[in-house]
């Protein structure tokens, strides 16, 4: 039987498996439609992520609908989770928009504005193309850091309702797909020509798999569907915004059909990685 330190110890691991997805920025002289492939692989990574969120949170919000219809629980549970589930779209969504304008704000120079990078020279170009490359791995990073957070929520419920077995399946399912999520995160990374800095691959990859375990050791704690809900919709909207990021950076190296395939691939690596879970009957 597996005792609550192990369960966090597990729940941590689950999380990190990130890492080993991650060395894959180090790779130089890749040429533009590889990298489009390789963003086109990624985005196929979080495209799977998006339909699996919001699967289980559209579950939840429309069985609390239900028992409130039939009388088995109050109205005002299923109106909250409601509220959740689209109030946690919103949140995560628009929190991506206000944090990138900030963000590119302060991280370029006046001097690389867009008149001076049209007309300026292969250095300014290369100062902005990798400005843009290092922030969209870190908002790959946090929306898959709040993906993370509610699978660990999930571990860590499943581990205090008694369902110690559900929980050792989720923890060996979400880490295995965790993996391909650092493969994500490093896609924009690819083809630098400074590799990415340790620090920041570490950086990277607290904040997209440190959640896992966080979530772990808070849903283990505390049960409540409406916060599970609420931070499942919140990484579902964070989700889309950063995909389509992915999408139109790709764009810019490479062909539709390119990215059509990348896509179609990186869909297929969620869904297969997902497997360990649905053959437990999770």
């Amino acid at each position: 039987m597996v005792d609550y330190w192990q369960l966090v110890i597990l729940g941590a691991i689950a999380g990190f498996t990130i890492f080993l997805g991650l060395p894959i920025a180090a790779v130089k002289n890749v040429s533009p439609n590889k990298k489009g492939f390789l963003n086109a692989l990624a985005l196929g990574i979080l495209i799977f992520l998006i339909v699996d969120v919001f699967g289980h949170a559209w579950d939840s919000t429309t069985n609390a609908a239900k028992d409130a219809f039939a009388g088995h629980a109050s109205t005002s549970d299923a109106i909250l989770t409601l509220i959740a589930m689209f109030g946690g779209i919103a949140i995560g969504l628009l929190s991506l928009v206000i944090y990138e304008s900030r963000m590119h704000r302060n991280s370029v120079p006046e001097i690389l504005s867009v008149e001076s990078i049209k007309n300026g020279d292969d250095y300014l170009k290369h100062l902005f193309h990798e400005s843009s490359a290092y922030r969209l791995a870190t908002m790959i990073a946090i929306g898959i850091g709040a993906h993370n957070f509610s699978e660990g929520l999930a571990i860590g419920q499943s581990f205090v309702s008694g369902a110690v077995g559900l929980a050792i399946l989720l923890i060996i399912g979400f880490g295995a797909h965790n993996a391909t999520e650092g493969f994500g995160i490093a896609g924009p990374l690819t083809g630098l020509k400074n590799k990415p800095k340790v620090k920041f691959l570490l950086m990277v990859g607290l904040i997209g798999g440190g959640p896992t375990f966080l979530g772990t050791v808070l849903g283990s704690l505390w049960v409540s569907n409406i916060a599970f809900v609420l931070f499942l919709s919140i990484a579902g909207g964070a989700l889309i915004y950063v995909s389509l990021l992915m999408y139109n950076s790709g764009r810019r190296y490479t062909s539709n059909t390119v990215m059509m395939v990348g896509i179609f691939i990186g869909l297929c690596a969620g869904f297969l990685s997902d497997l360990v879970v649905s053959l437990g009957g999770a």
